[in-house]
């Protein structure tokens, strides 16, 4: 939200300086963002000066350039070199002193030098529009009236505003009071009333319309009081439309706003002065002089006013004369009703309309007018008459217009003020400061509630219209404080709280644990965007695509969550961060045709080194066995089985795949401009949390006997993997085995072609008594048999 110091001062029945309007924003919970100095014009033409050209002869080397001599009010007149085709003897003009700044329209400034162009000295520069910033003409310099003092200052001439101070306010979606000047203005009175323990009202404008003369007939309906349940209008006649003047034009310059007309630039005027859209039709348009607020069936056609034509949603809110849609309600107008400047008669329009209704309908048709942003904010149903008449009041000083109708105010079913009951010790306790009921009460009217009933400990409030997010005792505290400050809450040296009672026993959430856990390892959580760009998914058919993309590269809902990770793993990479290891919890979405699929994931990234050089040891880098032994700690209990295929590892768990893990290849990491190698794990984590949620906790006491350990070299064929010999272990079925641990993989043509040996370690344990070394030679028996019979082990040594 832009707002302007000037303007906003204008409200204000005292002016504090910038800087401390600045700090009452952010006090009272309207954080400034920015504070900037604006220009009217860069530069201010600061330097710039009237002169009059006294000589001007052809450039002896340069067919297109002119040597003429400028007076500026001093003794003796500067030889500029000018190149514009209409220069002559005897012109007013803008000069460029040597040394001045100028801003063009479009390029950087630069400063005005004594220089010398094809052999002829130049001592400044005779100016054009654009050169200056006073407009896009470039067909030749500004020639201005004989009239104008010689050596005077243009920015004199030109009566440039001064600069104004602009300060950007990060709003919150629930402050739709705080959309215009008017309603920022309230807030900063109270903030000063409070402060200061006095009274102060913001200087709303009053309005008075003068009588009605010459009525034109217009007729007001609402057919939809649900999406629209407010509809004012008046007729306005004799108005003369032409460019609005300095002031109010300065105005809308100043939030960066570009003046139409003055009927145009009036309804833009009064959105930011108070906050409630406005639109202007022009009355000759209007067939049946009827208004009609309705929707049209799906699929109607409609020319809005950017000669588009557009196909209408069947809850598409519409305002029609008695043939045709003339304007999508509070949205966007049409082509043939607007003002024109041909238009001497208008039918101007106040409104509320529901915000969800034109929310919707400004994202089905892609158009975020300023109005369609207020109105699904939610507007203050209390204004649409001020607004009106404020606006009318307007085209009647500015347009010349006459009144020619009464003001129509149709409100079928008038909204009741939410009624709120206050425990003024309540308030105290909750904001844990002690104010009085005086100044309780002094706030909450400042802001404009209304005291119904008043008691010692308690008071009856009716909340205003502009303040809907409003509805509990909480809220209103909550309106006390930031207008008191909450600077000035008071720290008592205690923190309190209170446990919520329960039905159940605490449980701890399975997310957080696996999450704790990867933190535990040395891995970060990332959060990356759940909307990317359709580019990274060329032959993907299944894509959630946006129907209202915030931008080209913004256009979709990412299928897999590898292509935003290795954005977050760019961003590092490129920043000389080079040892990453992160995961993410986040959702993948796909389409079927009928319907959207969302799959909740656990996402693993890895790149760069596991372990630094030192004196001890070397770095060691990120491989397979590392980021599978990350994965197997994490998730121990699921006894995951692991299949390659093609460089792709299959994870299975019950024998359904649950994942994978990946070396990225070098293609997919170049569009992300990574070199380094990065390996990803992806995981189902519905799966995952399912199987956690099912486990009962147990435990187990510490072993009071000693564990029996034995070795075993096995031969087996070269493709026999690990995996396999643990599932060969485990189908022994031995009672006894607690752990198997691979220590040793040797290779060597002794051993006889094709073959390799493994050694491992099994670690053996009975709770009820020391295991005898007869006890686990039968076990031994049973895992070499079936060594032997799964996998074609030989034992070594035997």
């Amino acid at each position: 939200m832009t707002i302007s110091y000037n303007w906003l001062c204008d409200y204000l029945p005292v002016k504090p300086s910038p800087d401390e309007v600045s700090e009452m924003l952010t006090s009272v919970g309207l954080e400034v963002e920015e504070m900037q100095m604006k220009e009217a014009v860069k530069g201010g033409l600061q330097g710039l000066v009237i002169g009059k050209v006294l000589t001007c002869i052809p450039h002896p080397n340069a067919d297109k350039l002119r040597v003429t001599t400028v007076n500026i009010g001093v003794d003796i007149p500067l030889q500029i070199v000018c190149g514009a085709p209409n220069v002559s003897v005897g012109q007013t003009v803008v000069v460029a002193t040597v040394g001045t700044t100028i801003y063009p329209l479009s390029g950087e400034p630069f400063m005005i030098k004594k220089a010398k162009i094809r052999g002829e000295e130049s001592e400044g520069m005779i100016c054009a529009e654009d050169e200056i910033g006073l407009g896009d003409n470039h067909d030749g310099i500004i020639i201005l009236p004989d009239t104008i003092s010689i050596g005077s200052l243009a920015k004199d001439y030109y009566q440039i505003a001064e600069p104004e101070i602009i300060y950007e306010i990060g709003l919150t979606p629930n402050r739709m009071d705080a959309m215009s000047h008017l309603g920022v203005a309230q807030d900063i009175c109270a903030y000063i009333a409070n402060r200061d323990q006095k009274s102060l009202q913001s200087q709303v404008p009053q309005v008075q319309l003068t009588e009605t003369k010459n009525k034109l007939p217009i007729h007001i309906q609402i057919e939809d009081e649900t999406r629209c349940a407010r509809y004012a209008g008046i007729v306005i006649s004799n108005c003369k439309v032409a460019d609005s003047p300095e002031w109010l034009a300065n105005k809308l310059k100043s939030i960066d706003l570009r003046p139409i007309n003055n009927i145009v630039d009036i309804t833009n005027f009064v959105l930011h002065e108070c906050g409630q859209p406005l639109h202007a039709f022009d009355y000759d348009a209007i067939k049946g002089q009827s208004i009609i607020v309705k929707t049209l069936p799906a699929k109607t056609k409609f020319v809005s006013l950017d000669s588009q034509e557009r196909e209408l949603h069947a809850e598409d809110l519409m305002i029609c004369n008695a043939d045709e849609a003339m304007c999508i309600a509070g949205v966007f107008g049409g082509l043939h009703s607007g003002v024109s400047d041909k238009t001497t008669t208008i039918f101007l329009e106040s409104a509320w309309f529901e915000n969800q209704s034109i929310r919707l309908t400004s994202l089905r048709h892609g158009l975020r007018t300023d109005a369609a942003v207020r109105f699904e904010k939610g507007a203050d149903i209390s204004k649409v008459p001020y607004a009106l008449q404020r606006a009318a009041q307007l085209i009647q000083e500015i347009c010349g217009g006459e009144i020619a109708s009464e003001m129509i105010d149709v409100y079928p079913n008038p909204f009741a003020k939410k009624e709120i009951a206050l425990s003024t010790n309540k308030i105290r306790g909750l904001a844990g400061k002690n104010y009085s009921n005086e100044q309780i009460k002094n706030i909450l009217l400042q802001l404009g509630f209304e005291i119904l009933e008043e008691t010692e400990d308690e008071l009856r409030i009716n909340v205003p219209y502009s303040k809907p997010d409003i509805t509990m005792q909480a809220d209103v505290v909550e309106e006390i404080m930031r207008i008191d400050g909450l600077d000035n809450i008071p720290f008592t040296g205690k923190i309190s709280y209170s446990l919520p009672a329960v039905s159940s026993a605490y449980q701890t959430d399975t997310k957080s644990q696996v999450a704790q856990y990867l933190v535990g390892k040395g891995l970060q959580e990332i959060f990356t965007n759940s909307i990317t760009n359709s580019a990274f998914y060329p032959n993907d058919e299944n894509l959630v695509v946006m129907m209202n993309n915030l931008s080209a590269e913004l256009n979709c809902m990412r299928p897999s969550m590898l292509e935003s990770g290795l954005q977050a793993m760019a961003y590092n990479l490129n920043r000389k961060n080079q040892q990453l290891q992160f995961f993410e919890f986040g959702k993948t979405y796909h389409s079927n045709g009928e319907s959207f699929i969302e799959n909740e994931k656990l996402c693993l990234y890895f790149s760069g080194n596991y372990r630094s050089d030192s004196w001890k040891e070397k770095s060691q880098a990120i491989d397979f066995y590392y980021v599978k032994g990350i994965l197997d700690s994490v998730l121990q209990n699921m006894k995951l089985e692991v299949n390659e295929d093609n460089g792709l590892y299959q994870l299975l768990f019950q024998r359904k795949k649950i994942g994978s893990i990946q070396s990225v290849s070098n293609e997919r990491l170049a569009l992300f401009a990574i070199k380094a190698p990065v390996w990803f794990i992806e995981l189902d984590w519905q799966m995952i949390k399912l199987f956690y949620q099912k486990q009962k906790l147990s435990f187990k006491g510490i072993p009071k006997f000693p564990l029996m350990q034995r070795d075993l070299a096995l031969i087996l064929d070269k493709q026999v993997s690990y995996q396999s010999v643990q599932i060969a272990v485990k189908q022994a079925k031995s009672k006894l085995l607690q752990n198997m641990n691979l220590f040793d993989v040797f290779e060597s043509d002794k051993l006889g072609e094709g073959k390799k040996s493994y050694a491992i370690n099994l670690s053996f344990y009975d709770d009820s008594k020391t295991l005898t070394d007869i006890e686990v030679d039968e076990e031994m028996k049973q895992i070499i048999n079936a060594l032997e019979t799964k996998v074609g082990a030989a034992i070594r040594g035997n």
